[in-house]
């Protein structure tokens, strides 16, 4: 029988506020920002560079398929998990020496791209793209394990808060900032690739938040129960096993043991859990790779889309996150992810009446301002959800899994949204992905029914 907490036992507002003064929610509000940042310079900020350099809807929509990386991330994050980095990880232990090698060189591969021009060589300036969505995903495989061990459950929720206000404000930086510089030394509306490259630049030195904050940062103390057969404890004066048993008891360990652990916790209602993984977002997502190509097929200047971008953005990013965090310290997760995934599908339906009437500022105001606010309460509430599916003897790979399947399906079908928009246009188009999410409303509800009895 479902039971429900009184409301005299919820804090108040004020009591649940104060947790953001925690020193360990003000880290990951830094690796937020380092996480945030590369995404949309791989993503929606490329496709703006991309178009205005004369590339193809279409081939844009196939670009986008760079930004996979994230969502096969699971492959590679039981190595990221268990493996240490010789010398890193004796110097700033194994979850740190992974941050600076990933932030590293999602650095130079992001000055690489500014080095590259999509109209000479589209091929060098794809490997950039690829290497930076690699490394992007190496690290967000990290700052989610780090996240998960370095604090207990309660914390989880305002830790998550706190890494999505970063990591939203780092995506105005990579987004309406980077489109800011580009308009600033553009000195028509013609395309500049030296502009670009410039605002490029830019974006490699703004990783330097992420490797600050990797060296004042505490190494999680969590310390794995699992043992392999050459602990000390384990081989107590025994002779060392050979390299089989070693190898076998570490992929049980690290890859095998990660998934079953999945299963056996959640029976029967496991797969329903991946169901929403993997579609919760595809709303979002969907329409995303085409919103800046829609901004330059509309007639908007990059300035204007990076000023509303900034005030607003920033505004209702703040607003998103923060009262995603509070809301889900005084309602279930499930009520919050609901509601979070039910403003999406309403932002895009918005897209949808802008394309049908035209160029037209306010509404553009008011797009921005809801696609922030909405996706900074969908986000926290899905971050704080897969956390707690996780188990911390494998924080990195289940998380890894979980948010890889997030990813997987709807990147996918993203790539296909240029080819969808030249056959029936910017209105089907929006409203159709607004359409995909309404499932997502009724997967809600049943597992909240479920999983809460």
């Amino acid at each position: 029988m479902r039971t429900k907490t009184p409301v005299l036992d919820k804090p108040s507002w004020l009591e649940s506020s104060k947790i953001y003064l925690e020193k360990r929610v003000a880290i990951l509000f830094f690796f937020g920002f380092s996480a945030g940042l590369p995404i949309l310079l791989v993503f929606s900020t490329l496709s703006f560079w991309l178009r205005e350099a004369g590339v193809s809807r279409a081939s844009i929509g196939f670009f986008s398929w760079i930004a996979l990386a994230y969502a096969f991330k699971w492959v590679w994050s039981p190595f990221v998990d268990r493996l240490s980095i010789p010398i890193l990880t004796q110097w700033l232990g194994r979850r740190r020496a992974w941050l600076l090698l990933s932030q590293v060189s999602i650095t130079l591969a992001i000055i690489g791209m500014a080095m590259s021009d999509p109209q000479q060589n589209l091929t060098l300036f794809a490997i950039c793209a690829l290497i930076v969505a690699y490394s992007s995903a190496t690290q967000d495989i990290v700052i989610d394990a780090f996240r998960i061990e370095s604090a207990p459950e309660k914390f989880q929720a305002a830790m998550a808060a706190a890494y999505m206000t970063g990591y939203r404000l780092a995506m105005i930086m990579a987004g309406a900032g980077s489109l800011a510089i580009a308009a600033w030394y553009s000195d028509s509306q013609a395309y500049q690739l030296s502009a670009w490259s410039i605002s490029y630049f830019v974006m490699a030195a703004c990783m330097a938040v992420g490797i600050i904050t990797t060296f004042v940062a505490e190494e999680p103390k969590y310390k794995s129960t699992l043992q392999l057969p050459t602990d000390p404890e384990v081989l107590k004066g025994e002779p060392k096993p050979s390299f089989v048993v070693r190898f076998r008891a570490w992929l049980e360990i690290a890859i095998v043991a990660p998934f079953s652990d999945f299963f056996q916790r959640y029976g029967k209602h496991a797969l329903l859990i991946l169901l929403l993984i993997g579609t919760y977002r595809i709303s979002d997502i969907v329409m995303g790779i085409m919103a800046n190509p829609f901004y330059v097929d509309m007639g908007y200047s990059k300035g204007e889309v990076a000023a509303i971008s900034k005030v607003f953005g920033v505004i209702m990013t703040l607003a998103g996150a923060g009262l995603g965090g509070i809301l889900l310290t005084r309602y279930s997760t499930y009520s919050i992810l609901f509601l979070g995934a039910f403003l999406v599908v309403v932002t895009n339906l918005i897209f949808a009446v802008l394309a049908f009437v035209g160029k037209d500022l306010t509404l553009l105001t008011l797009i921005i301002s809801m696609d922030n606010i909405s996706a900074g309460i969908a986000t926290t509430a899905f971050i704080t959800y897969i956390s707690k599916l996780t188990n911390i003897e494998f924080s990195a790979t289940q998380y890894a899994l979980f948010s890889s399947m997030m990813l997987l399906f709807p990147k996918f079908i993203a790539g296909f949204s240029g080819v969808y928009v030249d056959s029936f246009g910017y209105v089907n188009f929006f409203v159709a992905s607004a359409l995909i999410g309404v499932p997502v409303l009724g997967l809600i509800i049943v597992l909240k029914k479920v999983i809460e009895e």
